[in-house]
């Protein structure tokens, strides 16, 4: 009888994950569950990298001729410029959440737009022809506005602080009125200092999102909304933080009698999408959601 010599050997290919903080990412277990359910010779590793590091750790990868990995905040615009090829949901929204390494050529792809619709349909949404507002316009923010206008949303609004991302937020803007012609969304633009915008355009609202790492470690605790007086019970609230499961701002949007959704849907099925452009074949989605969320 054959000894059990576990999974990882000379054949093992390796996927990454880099972003900080990283400790709080489902993204290993649920892949590498997912890996072994399908007897696939992966591995899945987090390692804590900022733009500082980013550079460096994607010439590794190259050099080590590594499968693919994802990458997150505060990563996904700022490797743009070290890869070989962007695909079309990445050229749209300017951040790359997941890398594919094919025959040496490093190609960037974006599926956190996709992760957040599906995520929603999930839940039974329908986006068609409803109003958003959403805070954020980074590297999680803009992929969700992008595709959110691509699959339909009537409207968005979208803030950002008025610093360095507030261009970009002006930018997605821009895009969505006028370069994407298959869509009927309208897109406006506001500072999120601007509370009384805030108010106006929530209360017109029928979502309000949380695109910003605020209530996520080391900003756990806090929230993008300071009064709330401006959410209501027929709001749906939803926010990509994940870990905790419940943010401040959802915590909030309960006690107003908000539908609420956090981000381990959105985690979950652009962890799906990334999985098959990696191994070819389609994650287990209902074994890993039976194995980590119920």
């Amino acid at each position: 009888m054959k000894k059990d010599l576990g999974r990882i050997n000379g054949k093992t290919q390796l996927i990454g994950l880099f972003a900080t903080p990283i400790g709080h990412s489902l993204s290993p277990a649920m892949h590498n569950l997912a890996f072994k359910k399908l007897g696939l010779n992966y591995a899945y590793l987090a390692f804590e990298v900022g733009n500082e590091q980013l550079e460096d750790v994607v010439t590794g990868m190259r050099a080590l001729n590594v499968r693919g990995f994802n990458v997150s905040m505060p990563n996904k615009m700022n490797i743009l410029p070290y890869l070989d090829e962007l695909a079309d949901s990445a050229k749209f929204t300017g951040a790359v959440n997941t890398v594919v390494n094919e025959n040496g050529r490093l190609i960037g792809h974006s599926t956190d737009g996709m992760g957040y619709v599906r995520n929603l349909k999930e839940h039974g949404i329908d986006i068609t022809g409803k109003k958003m507002t959403l805070v954020g316009s980074g590297g999680a923010a803009t992929p969700i506005a992008i595709q959110s206008a691509l699959e339909g949303l009537g409207e968005i609004s979208i803030f950002a602080r008025n610093d360095a991302f507030f261009e970009k937020a002006e930018e997605n803007v821009r895009i969505i009125n006028e370069e994407m012609k298959g869509s009927s969304c309208k897109a406006k633009v506001f500072p999120l200092e601007d509370q009384d915008a805030l108010r106006a355009e929530i209360a017109s609202s029928d979502i309000f999102t949380n695109g910003t790492g605020v209530g996520m470690k080391p900003l756990e605790g806090l929230s993008v909304i300071e009064d709330t007086s401006m959410l209501r019970p027929d709001l749906i609230v939803t926010d990509v933080v994940y870990n905790p499961v419940t943010s401040k701002l959802l915590e909030q949007a309960q006690a107003a009698g908000c539908n609420t959704i956090n981000g381990l849907g959105m985690m979950l099925w652009q962890g799906a999408m990334a999985f098959e452009y990696w191994t070819g074949r389609e994650m287990p989605v209902q074994y890993i959601k039976e194995q980590m969320f119920e």
